[in-house]
């Protein structure tokens, strides 16, 4: 799927969403990750990185390697972190050839649109891994929490403005997506107003589907409930964590069975 936000409207995301609004949510991510994981962490793999709001805040605590699909956002990306290496890449078959400490993959997994899908992006996050590593996945919404919502925003920058309004539906329950009906209205200061809009569909699964995914993938998988970090709270990120070793993980489903 092609989107104007994360293509030729890429250089207004700065405008359409801030990376100073990331603050507080990249925090809690910091510490979910650095308590889910067996050792100290340094290095931290991102997975549908986009403009790097969540980066401008991790970089201070680990070494970022970020991965998008879209050239246009890595490049606000790099404008925004240049110290942080930049790849491009699919979060459902990308392949670096080394381990990090740690994967995070922010609400761009909420574009995941099917299960398949999903185990693919889970397997490019496990073998991504170091053992004893952790991977946090946080889709804006899973299947038992989804509300309908509108919520607005935007910035004023440098000569420009950038306001949005974001409608949030499901219009059918029972297949698996929902969808943002997004208004973008741009400003460039001595120009007419410009006004795009587009339809953006997304993943919605259910916990148990999340945590029986991660665990097919060789995670070990528990959710975890997000605080009161904007629209999606009350909601649920995931977090797996790779077995130190595979005795060890065969022992742990095992004693589960056992239960």
């Amino acid at each position: 799927m092609s989107l104007k936000l994360y293509r030729e409207l890429a250089s207004w995301w700065p405008l359409v969403s801030a990376p100073a609004d990331y603050a507080e949510e990249a925090t809690f991510y910091r510490r979910v990750l650095t308590r889910a994981c067996g050792r100290p962490l340094r290095t931290v793999l991102e997975l549908g990185s986009g403009g790097g709001n969540n980066a401008s805040h991790l970089k201070r605590h680990f070494r970022m390697t970020l991965v998008d699909r879209s050239p246009q956002m890595l490049a606000v990306s790099r404008a925004l972190n240049p110290e942080c290496e930049h790849v491009r890449g699919d979060m459902r078959t990308v392949r670096l050839g080394r381990t990090f400490d740690a994967v995070f993959v922010h609400d761009a997994v909420s574009y995941i649109a099917s299960l398949r899908d999903l185990r693919r992006t889970m397997a490019t996050a496990f073998v991504h891994l170091r053992p004893g590593g952790a991977a946090l996945f946080c889709p804006d919404w899973v299947r038992e929490s989804f509300r309908p919502s509108t919520s607005h925003g935007g910035h004023d920058g440098d000569g420009r403005s950038a306001r949005y309004l974001e409608w949030t539906i499901d219009t059918d329950p029972d297949d698996g997506l929902y969808e943002m009906l997004m208004v973008y209205v741009l400003q460039e200061h001595g120009r007419r107003t410009r006004i795009e809009s587009e339809r953006h569909v997304l993943g919605l699964f259910g916990r148990d589907e999340w945590l029986k995914a991660l665990e097919e993938a060789g995670f070990q998988a528990r959710a975890v409930r997000v605080g009161p970090l904007g629209a999606a709270a009350g909601s649920l990120v995931f977090v797996g964590v790779k077995p130190m070793s595979a005795r060890r993980a065969a022992t742990r489903r095992r004693t589960r069975a056992d239960r």
